[in-house]
């Protein structure tokens, strides 16, 4: 008995069905990865992407290297100036900054007046100022800039710092970061808190929708720091030719913008920030939007310029040996700044300064701080770091209600972007009067803006292996995508050999999707197509794989420091598997269309608008533009399918129009919040495109099945 149980066991998984395996990277196999080279696939688009930045940097590198003069870094710092200048710019005109004191605080040794002003028009700037106590005539200034901290400068890491130069005779003027204390840009009354979450993610979000426009976040921080200078400047107690400018983290971000391009800091001490790019990409990656230059690397610039530029005035360079800010890199960028100050003459007034911490205040960089401003601005004293009394945050708060947005009704950095973004748009509509001339005109410009590459011959597929079904069969294939990229796609294809029109099927949620037995996709090649299945770069199988904060933003931050996108590098390797099959002898190399779906469907459709032999196209719960991201304070986006720069000659609408003739169908468009556009939504989104394309395009706004639209789009 048991022997035939056996016997019936053993045909049974002898003729069983094989479970099928559709990853081609094997990427999750932990003990024995199939494949060696492509054993991670969760990292191969930030490889890449690294790759593309290091190319600029390299390029950089090269030229520092060839500075053996002070000739040749005088005429560095030039440029560097003129591109910081390209980056942070347009600088806002210097409007009046309408300072008050909303509260005075008397103090043991000291002080403090609570400051609201404004850096831009009704752009309110909230912060402190700390004056020890007998002090007469004017003195040194330190304008301290504080990192992601809710609490902003009322933190006790902050205070202490504060309370011991006020201590030492400083005049300390400290001041809100955007997104943090008293300056929430997306504060929710209801809730007390921001709608998007911490400091970091308020500065992402407001960083997008900058970085549409063509424009830094990092702007509005250096801009404040700027009038803030400007503000510590009027007082009567500050001599403005001894300013010094410090802070930790964000606040060493923002010191090492603000001591670049104000040649009003005489010293400055960026604490916690400073690394290299190349060393920031290989450990944490990019981080919050203020951190990252539109096209910095690609324009020459690097960490070590904000220093470089400086020269030969007073700069220290704090870190901390276990810094998730790559301590290796700070050091590599130190050497580099050590030969500026000495072929400019003056080796003593760079110096680095380490400690063995994480990240954050040390009390001996603190101290090393302390002497340091007391003989750059001329205040001789004693660097020992003492405690004394913390201030409550009540005591500290400026504002009646403890934020601009509900006692000063500010402007945001969202309502100043949204204003600026303004002409831009003006300028795609006139221009779109004209459509003859816009639309080659807008995909040339879409094509520069997106880093889109025209695919280029490169080796051979790999074959991975395939699997039997009933009247067709599922091949795995290695496409080679862009640099050492590799794209996973499934091609699934009628056992009969005879040439057929193809279908390129992308999906956001990856190409297993509908790729089931009796999915869409099977229904599809049972009406006698070949479809092809791609994971491209930042989905499915190569999803981008990180423990880090910022993850959803980051390869979209990383992409804009060299001049791409990963929408535009996705948009090449659509175009690479259309080429793959192309090449098949089962294709129809003239009948080729695609299927896109969710965040990956404004990458086809870049595709399409670049490439022709992409016969028609289908996109389905499809992103409607990027216009509307700038115009609303809330969204809900995957950066990945966004383009930075693109408003200033270009949106998704007009892509579309440049297909036709070619047949486009929109299923379900979807609006800023990833809800289904309404019909109004779409009206003034799409209605130059409706009256250019006519019957070329088709939206739907109700449930279809996607066979219908395709067999619409195939149709003579």
């Amino acid at each position: 008995m048991i022997n035939t149980l056996c016997s019936l066991l053993l045909l049974s998984v002898l003729g069983a069905q094989p479970v099928e395996d559709l990853t081609v990277l094997d990427g999750g196999r932990q003990n024995a990865p199939r494949w060696i080279d492509w054993n991670d696939p969760g990292l191969m688009m930030v490889h890449h992407l690294n790759d593309l930045t290091r190319a600029c940097l390299a390029t950089r590198e090269a030229e520092i290297g060839n500075l053996k003069s002070a000739e040749a870094w005088e005429k560095r710092q030039a440029k560097v100036r003129r591109t910081l200048d390209q980056i942070l710019g347009p600088w806002p005109a210097r409007s009046p900054l309408n300072p008050r004191v909303t509260g005075t605080l008397q103090k043991d040794g000291y002080r403090v007046e609570k400051i609201v002003f404004e850096s831009m028009p009704n752009f309110h700037v909230t912060g402190a100022i700390f004056i020890p106590e007998g002090h007469t005539g004017r003195g040194p200034a330190i304008l301290d800039v504080i990192g992601h901290s809710t609490q902003a400068f009322r933190r006790d890491i902050y205070q202490n710092v504060i309370l011991n130069l006020v201590h030492k005779g400083f005049v300390v003027f400290t001041i809100d970061p955007l997104g943090q204390g008293e300056r929430l840009q997306y504060f929710d009354p209801q809730r007390g808190k921001s709608s998007v979450g911490s400091s970091t993610k308020e500065h992402s979000h407001a960083g997008v929708q900058c970085f549409l426009t063509g424009r830094s976040l990092a702007r509005y921080f250096t801009w404040d720091g700027i009038r803030a200078i400007d503000y510590l400047s009027t007082r009567p107690e500050v001599d403005p030719a001894r300013i010094g400018v410090t802070g930790l983290s964000g606040g060493g971000t923002q010191t090492s913008y603000i001591g670049a391009v104000d040649p009003r800091v005489l010293a400055a001490a960026p604490t916690g920030f400073i690394t290299s790019t190349s060393r920031l990409l290989g450990s944490i990656g990019p981080q919050d939007a203020e951190q990252v230059f539109y096209h910095g690397p690609l324009l020459g610039i690097d960490h070590a310029d904000l220093l470089e530029v400086r020269a030969p005035k007073p700069t220290l360079q704090v870190t901390t040996t276990r810094d998730f800010f790559s301590i290796q890199g700070a050091r590599e960028t130190a050497a580099e700044v050590r030969q500026a100050f000495d072929i400019l003459g003056h080796p003593e007034h760079f110096d680095q300064i380490e400690d063995d911490f994480e990240h954050g205040f040390t009390k001996k960089n603190n101290e090393a701080t302390y002497a340091f401003f007391q003989k750059s601005l001329d205040l001789p004293g004693s660097a020992q770091e003492n405690a004394y009394p913390f201030l409550s945050e009540a005591e500290l708060t400026v504002t009646e209600t403890g934020q601009i947005s509900t006692s000063l009704q500010s402007e945001t950095v969202f309502s100043i972007n949204r204003q600026e973004a303004m002409p831009l748009l003006k300028k795609l509509d006139d221009s779109r009067q004209a459509l003859s001339e816009h639309l080659p005109r807008a995909v040339r410009e879409a094509e520069q803006l997106s880093g889109y590459r025209k695919p280029e011959p490169t080796i051979a597929p790999v074959f991975r292996g395939q699997y039997q079904r009933e009247g067709y069969h599922v091949e795995k294939w290695g496409v080679p995508g862009e640099g050492q990229t590799i794209i996973p796609t499934l091609v699934f294809a009628p056992d009969q050999p005879t040439a057929r029109p193809a279908i390129i099927y992308v999906h956001d949620k990856g190409k297993t999707t509908d790729a089931a037995a009796g999915g869409t996709i099977e229904e599809l090649v049972r009406s006698g197509y070949v479809v092809a299945a791609p994971d491209l770069l930042g989905y499915g199988e190569t999803t981008y794989r990180s423990t880090q904060g910022h993850a959803p933003v980051q390869p979209f931050f990383n992409a804009l420091m060299s001049g791409r996108s990963v929408a535009g590098i996705n948009a090449g390797d659509a175009v690479r598997v259309l080429k793959f099959l192309q090449d098949r002898d089962d294709v129809k190399s003239d009948e080729i269309g695609a299927v896109a779906f969710g965040d990956v469907a404004p990458a086809l459709l870049h595709a399409a608008a670049f490439e022709q032999e992409i016969r028609w196209l289908v996109l389905v719960d499809s992103l409607l533009d990027y216009q509307s991201i700038v115009m609303h304070k809330d969204y809900d986006v995957n950066a990945n399918s966004l383009v930075a720069g693109a408003l200033s000659a270009y949106d998704l609408p007009d892509l579309l129009a440049s297909i036709t003739p070619r047949r486009v169908a929109l299923l379900q468009p979807r609006n800023h919040l990833r809800t289904a556009a309404v019909k109004a939504e779409i009206n003034a989104s799409l209605d130059f495109v409706e009256q250019h394309a006519k019957d070329k395009l088709r939206v739907e706004t109700e449930e279809r099945d996607v066979k219908e639209l395709i067999q619409w789009c195939v149709k003579p």
